[in-house]
């Protein structure tokens, strides 16, 4: 065989072995691919229907249930337009509450039902740490006496707001 077509050979085998290497990955990528979807969406069947997903909302007040079996929970999840039901058997978080924010993984069932094997309970937004809220109110009450200087002497100069 030639230099030249040894080269050639390589060339294609290394082509050939990327080419494997990228779908491998991609095909990883796709099957650990997990939407997230709203009530909303899964009322208007936007929902996938074969694979899980993450369903995201509010969940309802007073509608919190468990079986005798103390595993199965059964809660209902809205957003501004639709409720889904939620079944979980496991041992909820500890922020779990009702009327907070939660994002559930699994599959909707026939029944309608979605059929959740994981339940992520979300903290509060206005969550800010100790430092940061401390800063800002000292900015605040920094910017506090500069704001009455100006208004004392917008008063005194006879200028009305």
């Amino acid at each position: 065989m030639k230099a030249r077509h040894r080269r050639l050979a390589l060339l294609a085998a290394g082509v050939a072995s990327a080419g494997l290497a990228c779908a491998l990955v991609l095909n990883a990528l796709r099957a650990n691919l997990m939407f997230f979807v709203t009530p909303s969406q899964v009322a208007s069947h936007e929902a996938p229907l074969t694979q899980r997903f993450r369903l995201g909302g509010l969940v309802e007040r007073h509608t919190l249930r468990r079986d005798p079996d103390g595993l199965t929970v059964h809660f209902v999840v809205a957003d501004a337009a639709s409720t889904v039901t939620v079944v979980y058997r496991g041992t909820l978080p500890d922020l779990f509450r009702e009327g907070s924010g939660v994002v559930a993984q699994g599959v909707l069932g026939a029944d309608g039902q979605f059929h959740a094997d994981e339940v992520l309970a979300k903290h509060d937004e206005k969550y800010t740490p100790p430092e940061v809220s401390r800063a800002l109110r000292d900015t605040a009450n920094a910017a506090q006496p500069a704001a009455v200087q100006v208004a004392t002497s917008l008063k005194s100069a006879g200028v009305q707001r």
